[in-house]
C-alpha cells in the first residue's frame, strides 16, 4: 500500500529495515522509504504524535538509530478536518486529477484566508469542490498552497491535493524553473515605452517604509531578497510624443517569486502597471490625455492590469510536462483593445 493511500484511509504501513538501514536516523531513512508520498517534516510529525512503533514500542525520537531487521509500523492517521470550512464558490478550472487541480483564478478572489477575508477565498472553494479528494497536506485535508497571485491578479495557478503533489510543486516553485521544468509568464499592461524591447530587472526587494508595500532596497539591508525581472514587450499603443498617453502590453518571466515582485520591479523602471492602486499612483493623471471612452474606462478600471497567463511545470506522479495558458479577462482585454484603437 502507498503512503497516499494510507493517508487517505488511516490505515498501518508495515516496513522492515534491511541492512543498508543500520545506523540511519528513523526520520532520514523512513523518509527515504516513502517518498515522494511523504515528506521529511511529515515522517517527523508522525514520530512526534506516537503513530511510529519499533517492534510494537513507540518511538518519540526522531533521531532513533535503526538496526537491520528493525521492524517498523506506522499508524497512518485519517487527515484531519481543515480550518477553513468549504464553500460554493464557482471555480474555472483548467485540469483536475487526483494528485492536483489547475484553475483560472479570477480578480478579486483572496488564495488564502487571512486578516479580514476568512471567508470566500480560494482554499474555501476548493474544499468545497475537492472533498474526499483531499488526501491530505501535512496530515489535513487541505488544498496544498505552492504559490499564490494577489488578490486583484488573475490567471493560471496550480493547487496541490496530495503530499506528494505539494513536496513536488513545492521544491519548484522554491527553484522557480533555474533548474527544473518550471515556467511562468504574465501579462502587464503598463504606462509608457520601455527603452529596450526586451531586459532584464535585477533589484533586490524588501519592506516599504509604510510597512505594507514592497519597494526596491539596497542589497545589504537585512530584510533585501534577491529579485529578477525578465521582461519582453509585445505592443506598443500610442506614441511618447504624440497627443495621447503611451502604454505598452508586456510579457514577464519570473527568476524569483517575490511579493509584489512584478508591479515593484516595472514602477521601478518607470512604467508602473496600469490601475495599481500601491505602486502607480503617480500616473494615475496620464489618463486625463486618453480619448473618451478610453479615458473613463481607465479611470473606472479597479485593479492592476496583471494577468498569470501561462504556467507550464513538471507533473509530479506522471512527471510528463503540463501546459496551461489562459487568454485575458475580458475587463483587461478591453482595455488593450481601447489602447490598440488609439
Amino acid at each position: 500500500m502507498s503512503a497516499s493511500d494510507s493517508e487517505a484511509t488511516g490505515t498501518l504501513i508495515v516496513l522492515e529495515a534491511d541492512a543498508d538501514a543500520a545506523g540511519l536516523r528513523l526520520d532520514q531513512w523512513l523518509a527515504g522509504r516513502l517518498a515522494p508520498d511523504l515528506s521529511r517534516s511529515r515522517v517527523q510529525a508522525l514520530i512526534k504524535q506516537g503513530a511510529v512503533r519499533i517492534a510494537g514500542n513507540v518511538v518519540g525520537e526522531a533521531k532513533r538509530k535503526l538496526a537491520a531487521g528493525d521492524q517498523i509500523a506506522i499508524d497512518m492517521p485519517e487527515p484531519e478536518p481543515a480550518d477553513p470550512e468549504g464553500e460554493a464558490i464557482p471555480l474555472d478550472i483548467l485540469y483536475e486529477d487526483d494528485e492536483l487541480i489547475v484553475i483560472n483564478k479570477p480578480a478579486g478572489l483572496v488564495v488564502h484566508p487571512g486578516a479580514g477575508n476568512w471567508t470566500g477565498t480560494l482554499v474555501n472553494a476548493l474544499i468545497h469542490h475537492c472533498g474526499d479528494s483531499l488526501s491530505g497536506i501535512g496530515g489535513v485535508k487541505r488544498p496544498g498552497i505552492v504559490h499564490r497571485l494577489d488578490k486583484e491578479t488573475s490567471g493560471v495557478m496550480v493547487v496541490a491535493k496530495t503530499d506528494r503533489a505539494h513536496k513536488s510543486l513545492s521544491e519548484a516553485f522554491a527553484d522557480h524553473g533555474r533548474t527544473g521544468d518550471l515556467e511562468r509568464a504574465y501579462d502587464a499592461l503598463v504606462w509608457g515605452f520601455p527603452q529596450r524591447m526586451t531586459g532584464t530587472i535585477d533589484a533586490p526587494l524588501g519592506r516599504h517604509a509604510d510597512r505594507v508595500r514592497r519597494a526596491v532596497v539596497p542589497e545589504h539591508r537585512d530584510d533585501a531578497r534577491h529579485a529578477i525581472t525578465h521582461f519582453t514587450v509585445l505592443e506598443r499603443f500610442g506614441s511618447e510624443q504624440g497627443e495621447f498617453a503611451a502604454a505598452s502590453l508586456v510579457e514577464c518571466r519570473l527568476e524569483t517569486g517575490r511579493t509584489h515582485q512584478i508591479r515593484v520591479h516595472m514602477a521601478h523602471i518607470g512604467h508602473p502597471v496600469l490601475g495599481d492602486p500601491d505602486y502607480g499612483q503617480a500616473f494615475r493623471t496620464k489618463s486625463n490625455r486618453l480619448p473618451e471612452p478610453l479615458k473613463s474606462n481607465v479611470k473606472a478600471f479597479p485593479r492592476q492590469a496583471l494577468h498569470a497567463r501561462l504556467l507550464a511545470f513538471r507533473h509530479p506522479a506522471t512527471h510528463l510536462i503540463m501546459r496551461f495558458e489562459a487568454p485575458l479577462p475580458r475587463d483587461m482585454g478591453e482595455l488593450v483593445e481601447g489602447f490598440r484603437n488609439l
